[in-house]
């Protein structure tokens, strides 16, 4: 099976997310599938909703080389962090044991496809890149998910709602850090932040557990190592 066929069915799945019928994979054919996502993923062409860019209409502001150097950090984070859900839905989509909960890791992959884009073509707009970890941190964030799934559903939609709080968390943050002329930009990380918290609450109204305090607090730790290296690689 080919990467256009499996684009294919990821396609379908999108359009019919609300009359789809339970389909059946192997496992060989899931993994083909995380393949394809991984490759669209981490080379800029990931299967999206089309909406339209939150930077449509806005004009680009006169921004110094030291603001767009800043901007190109945070924007940088904020994509490797999107590489890094996408790893995670992808991991706990493959282990998790309701198809309910597969579909629901699965629509909110394609959404956040869109924020791939957006950050990377904000990116390209200031003539910056995307960061030279993202292949690291997509291989980790797998892992972490396929865990979590094996853990259990309810601890796995749990993961993806507390995950989502610290990535709104980071995001509040980086409105506040962009130059206020960046329209652009803050037109990105607002549509990004309203996306996420629709995911967490989703998360949680389909069952998912707190998480025990000293995980939240390695999440935090981890996420700091990824938006400390990810803002100058």
């Amino acid at each position: 099976m080919g990467f256009e066929y499996h684009a294919k069915i990821l396609t379908l799945f999108y359009n019919t997310k609300h009359n789809m019928t339970t389909r059946s994979y192997h496992l060989l054919d899931k993994i083909c599938l995380s393949a394809d996502v991984a490759l669209r993923t981490l080379t800029g062409n990931p299967i999206g909703t089309d909406r339209a860019a939150p930077t449509l209409n806005i004009e680009e502001a006169k921004l110094s080389e030291a603001n767009k150097h800043h901007i190109a950090g945070l924007m940088r984070i904020n994509h490797c962090g999107e590489v890094c859900a996408q790893a995670l839905y992808q991991g706990q989509s493959l282990t998790a044991k309701l198809p309910e909960v597969r579909e629901k890791m699965e629509t909110a992959a394609v959404e956040e496809n869109d924020h791939l884009k957006w950050c990377r073509q904000r990116l390209q707009e200031i003539n910056s890149h995307t960061s030279y970890l993202d292949p690291v941190f997509y291989a980790g964030s797998f892992a972490i998910g396929a865990i979590a799934g094996l853990a259990g559903d309810k601890w796995s939609l749990g993961f993806v709602a507390e995950t989502e709080r610290q990535v709104v968390a980071h995001l509040e943050s980086h409105l506040h850090q962009l130059p206020e002329n960046d329209e652009r930009s803050r037109a990105i990380l607002k549509i990004m932040k309203e996306d996420e918290q629709q995911h967490a609450t989703t998360a949680l109204e389909a069952g998912g557990a707190e998480l025990p305090q000293t995980l939240r607090k390695l999440m935090s730790l981890v996420s700091k190592v990824m938006t400390r290296t990810t803002y100058h690689i």
